[in-house]
């Protein structure tokens, strides 16, 4: 896992309200046979994981309620110009 964030950042990050999606993960372990067996189920073709008990798929609203992310603010748009 890599580090915390940069300081730099952390105050956009938390007006943003993603603060806690950058350190989401911090002290879990993965477990990689379970990784493995999604991997094995997800067909692209439709987006979904085959499953035993029937198709599956993950949603934008799955995502948002896992990762807690405000729903009720302003969009944040933005453009971003590579030191490179």
């Amino acid at each position: 896992m890599s580090g915390p964030p940069s300081p730099l950042i952390e105050n956009y990050l938390k007006e943003a309200g993603f603060w806690h999606v950058a350190n989401i993960g911090r002290g879990c372990k993965l477990d990689l046979k379970l990784i493995s067996v999604f991997i094995e189920r997800w067909r692209p073709e439709t987006h979904t994981f085959h499953l035993p008990c029937g198709e599956c798929t993950i949603t934008l609203e799955d995502v948002q309620l896992q990762l807690r992310l405000p729903m009720d603010g302003s969009v944040l748009t933005g453009s971003v110009q590579s030191a490179d």
